[in-house]
C-alpha cells in the first residue's frame, strides 16, 4: 500500500477521520482552558566539610563524613535518600504534595544540589521548596548520625541559591495537548482504515460469480507515479528504521521520550502504524507459518504489562513512572521490527535483500569503529542534530590498557560489541552464499573481515566470547576442507593482530585470566551487586517492580540482563526473556533440518548462533537497555521466523508435488512387453 492510496482510503472515509479529528481539536482546547499552569520553583545547597580537617583526616571508614576527601560520594548518598519512598512519605506528611526532583546541578563538579519543586499552585510551591530545602539538611545529618560520624567531623549544608520565585511551565501543559490531539488523530486514522477493510471484505461478499477484481484484470491501468504512489513494502520500512539505526547515534533522542526515544523507534513505530493499516485494509495477511515469534512476543508482552501494573500499585517515584512509560515504548518498537519483519515480508528475494543491507550497514558502522580506535576518539561526540538531545550525559572515550574502546554511533563499545557479535553469522553465511558467487570474493568476504576485526578492537570480554561462540557453533558443521581452512585463517588472523596492534592480544588475554583467578575488580563489582538484587527481587518475586524502572540514577548498573529483569519482570519477565532466546535457536534448528539446500542450512546455523550469543552475553551486560542492540536482536528474531515460514512453504509444496505425480488406483498404467 502506498501513500497515495492512504490518502485515498482517508478521504473515502472523512466520516470516520472529520469527526474524530475535530473531537481531538476540541478536547485539547478543553484541556488549554481548564489545565492549569504548572508552577516550578528551584533551590540550590552545596555540601561543606569541617573545619576540623585541616587538622586532621581521621580515617575511621565512614564513607558519609569523607574527611579531607572529595564530598560527591556523600551528595550522591544524599540524593538516593531524599528519592527513596520513605523520604517521599515524610515530606508529605510535611505537606510537599507536589512532584520535587533532586539531583546534581547541571555540568558541577562539586557537591552542588539542584532541588525543584512543581505544582500548580505558586504560592504553595514556593513553601513546599522550602520544605525540601530544610529537609535535605535535616537527612544529611540524620545519615551521619546513625553512621556514627564524630560531630566535629560532620558534612554540613549550605544554601547557595534560596528557594526562588515560582516560574511557569507551560511545555507540560502543550505536551499533554499535543498528546491528546494525536491520539486523536492516530485513532481517526485507525477507524478509517478499519471501515474500508470492512468495506472491501462486503464487496467481495457480493461479489457475482466471474468477478474479477480489478487488480487481476488482465491489462490493469498503468499505476501514477511519483513518490505518493510509489509502492511500500516491510522491506522498505525496515530499510528505513536500520538508516536511522546505524547513521543517527543511539545517545541521540527526542528530548520527551527519553532513551527510548531515537529517531530509529519513532519510525519503528511509524511503520507498526503502517502494516496495521495495510492490514486492515485487507491489502496484506500474516506470512503463513510465522506465528510462533509473533506468540512469544505475546508473551513478553504480558509480563511488561503485569509489571507495569505492579509498578502502578506501590509507592513509585515520579522517575519510576516516567520509565515505566518509557518501557512501554521500547516493548511498542520490538513488536513493530518483529511484526514487520515476520508477518510483513511476503516475498523471500525481499528478506535477502533485507538481510543483505543489515550487514552492509553494520559492516560501515564497524569501519566507523576502526577510525574511533585508532584515532583514540569517539566520531558520534561530533554528531549533533536539531531537535535530538543526548540521553546519557557525559559519555567521552573509554580506555582499558593503552588502547581506546571505539563504540562507533553506539552509546557503549559493549552494545557495539554484541551487536556486531550477532550480525558476523549472516557475513559469513552471505560469503558462502552459492547464489552470490557471481560477486567479486572482495566485496563477498570484506563485511566477514571487518565486523569480525573490530570485535577484539572493543577490548572487551563480550565481544570476545561472542566471536568464539559463533566460530564453535558454525565451524562444526562446514565440511573438513572448509572447517580446517577456517581454523587456520582464525589462528593466522590473531597472529596478525598481535604484530599489527600490539598488546592488544596480551590486554585482552589478562581480562580473562584475571577473571579466572577472580581478581578482576570489574567482574568482582558485577557479583557483588547480585546480592544486592535480592532484595528488590523479594519485594515482587512474580511481576517484578515494573519494566525500566530500575535505572541507574535510582538504583545501580546491574550489568546482567538476567538480573534486571529479575528485579523489573520478576520470574514472569525472566520466563518471557528465555522464551525469546530459546525461539531464536528453535527457529536457527528448525530452518536447518527442514532446508533443502546446503545454503539454507547454513543460514539456519547462523540464526542458531545469532540467537546463543545473545543469550549468553546477556549475562554480560544489561543487553535490551541499549537500543541499537535491542532493535537488531529483535529484527534478527523476526527475520528468523521469516525464514522458517518460507522454508516451511517450500518443504510442503516439495511433499506435495510427488503426491500430485502419483497415478490413481484406477488409472492403468502401460503393461511392459518381455521382447524376444
Amino acid at each position: 500500500m502506498s501513500l497515495g492510496d492512504l490518502l485515498a482510503i482517508m478521504r473515502r472515509r472523512w466520516y470516520c477521520m472529520v469527526p474524530l479529528m475535530l473531537l481531538s481539536v476540541l478536547a485539547g482546547g478543553y484541556l488549554f482552558r481548564t489545565v492549569p499552569v504548572s508552577y516550578e520553583s528551584q533551590s540550590s545547597v552545596t555540601l561543606l566539610d569541617s573545619s576540623a580537617i585541616a587538622d586532621l583526616a581521621p580515617t575511621f571508614g565512614n564513607p558519609l563524613s569523607n574527611a579531607g576527601g572529595s564530598l560527591v560520594v556523600t551528595a550522591d548518598v544524599l540524593i538516593r535518600t531524599l528519592q527513596s519512598s520513605d523520604s517521599a512519605k515524610e515530606l508529605r506528611s510535611r505537606g510537599v504534595t507536589d512532584r520535587y526532583t533532586v539531583g546534581f546541578a547541571p555540568d558541577a563538579d562539586s557537591p552542588l544540589l539542584t532541588l525543584s519543586v512543581t505544582g500548580t499552585d505558586r504560592a504553595k510551591v514556593l513553601r513546599e521548596t522550602t520544605t525540601l530545602t530544610k529537609f535535605t539538611g535535616e537527612q544529611l545529618k540524620a545519615l551521619q548520625a546513625a553512621s556514627k560520624v564524630p560531630a566535629v567531623y560532620a558534612v554540613q549544608t549550605a544554601p547557595v541559591v534560596l528557594p526562588q520565585t515560582p516560574v511557569s511551565q507551560p511545555k507540560s501543559r502543550y505536551q499533554n495537548i499535543a498528546a491528546v490531539v494525536i491520539v486523536g488523530m492516530v485513532g481517526a486514522f485507525l477507524l478509517s482504515i478499519l471501515a474500508e477493510g470492512v468495506a472491501v471484505v462486503r464487496r467481495r461478499g457480493r461479489a457475482q460469480p466471474g468477478y474479477v477484481p480489478r487488480r487481476h484484470r488482465a491489462s490493469p491501468p498503468e499505476r501514477p507515479k511519483g513518490l505518493l504512489a510509489r509502492r511500500l513494502d516491510a522491506t522498505t520500512i525496515l530499510t528505513g528504521y536500520l538508516a536511522l539505526a546505524f547513521f543517527v547515534p543511539s545517545n541521540l533522542t527526542l528530548p520527551a521520550l527519553g532513551g527510548v526515544g531515537t529517531p530509529a523507534n519513532v519510525f519503528a513505530l511509524l511503520g507498526l502504524l503502517w502494516y496495521l493499516a495495510t492490514w486492515l485494509g485487507g491489502r496484506i495477511l500474516p506470512a503463513r507459518g510465522t506465528r510462533l515469534v509473533r506468540v512469544v512476543m505475546c508473551l513478553l508482552a504480558a509480563a511488561v504489562l503485569l509489571s507495569y501494573l505492579a509498578d502502578a500499585t506501590r509507592e513509585s517515584s515520579h522517575e519510576e513512572v516516567l520509565g515505566a512509560d518509557r518501557g512501554l515504548i521500547g516493548l511498542g518498537v520490538w513488536v513493530a521490527l518483529v511484526v514487520l519483519a515476520s508477518a510483513g515480508i511476503q516475498e523471500r528475494s525481499r528478506l535477502e535483500t533485507l538481510m543483505r543491507r543489515l550487514v552492509v550497514m553494520g559492516t560501515v558502522v564497524a569501519l566507523i569503529g576502526y577510525y574511533d580506535f585508532f584515532a583514540a576518539t569517539n566520531i558520534a561526540d561530533s554528531i549533533h542534530i536539531p531537535g535530538l538531545q543526548s540521553s546519557t550525559a557525559g559519555i567521552s572515550a573509554m580506555d582499558r590498557g593503552s588502547f581506546t574502546r571505539p563504540r562507533s554511533t553506539t552509546a557503549h563499545p559493549l552494545e557495539f560489541g554484541g551487536m556486531l557479535a550477532i550480525l558476523v553469522p549472516f557475513a559469513v553465511h552471505q560469503a558462502f552464499d552459492p547464489v552470490r558467487r557471481h560477486v567479486r570474493a572482495w566485496r563477498r568476504w570484506a563485511p566477514v573481515a571487518i565486523m569480525a576485526g573490530a570485535l577484539p578492537l572493543t577490548v572487551s570480554r563480550t565481544s570476545i566470547i561472542g566471536a568464539l561462540i559463533v566460530i564453535l557453533v558454525m565451524i562444526p558443521r562446514w565440511k573438513p576442507q572448509r572447517r580446517w581452512a577456517a581454523i587456520g585463517l582464525v589462528l593466522g588472523s590473531v597472529a596478525v593482530f598481535k604484530v599489527i596492534i600490539p598488546g592488544l592480544i596480551g590486554t585482552i588475554t589478562n581480562l580473562f585470566a584475571s577473571f579466572l583467578s577472580n581478581s578482576d575488580s570489574s567482574t568482582q563489582a558485577r557479583t557483588v551487586k547480585y546480592s544486592a538484587i535480592v532484595p528488590y527481587f523479594n519485594e515482587h518475586p512474580w511481576f517484578g517492580r515494573g519494566f525500566g524502572t530500575f535505572t541507574p540514577d535510582l538504583y545501580f548498573f546491574t550489568d546482567n540482563q538476567y538480573m534486571l529483569t529479575l528485579a523489573e519482570m520478576g520470574i514472569l519477565g525472566l520466563v518471557a526473556l528465555f522464551a525469546l532466546f530459546i525461539t531464536g535457536m528453535h527457529t536457527g534448528g528448525a530452518i536447518r533440518r527442514l532446508a533443502r539446500t546446503d545454503s539454507d542450512r547454513e543460514l539456519g546455523q547462523a540464526f542458531l548462533a545469532s540467537a546463543l550469543v545473545a543469550l549468553v552475553i546477556s549475562a554480560t551486560f544489561d543487553a535490551l537497555s541499549f537500543p541499537m542492540y535491542a532493535g537488531m536482536f529483535f529484527l534478527v528474531l523476526g527475520a528468523g521466523g521469516s525464514y522458517l515460514g518460507f522454508v516451511r512453504r517450500e518443504a510442503e509444496a516439495a511433499r506435495e508435488v510427488p503426491a500430485l505425480r502419483m497415478p490413481s488406483e484406477e488409472t492403468k498404467l502401460p503393461q511392459l512387453v518381455e521382447s524376444r
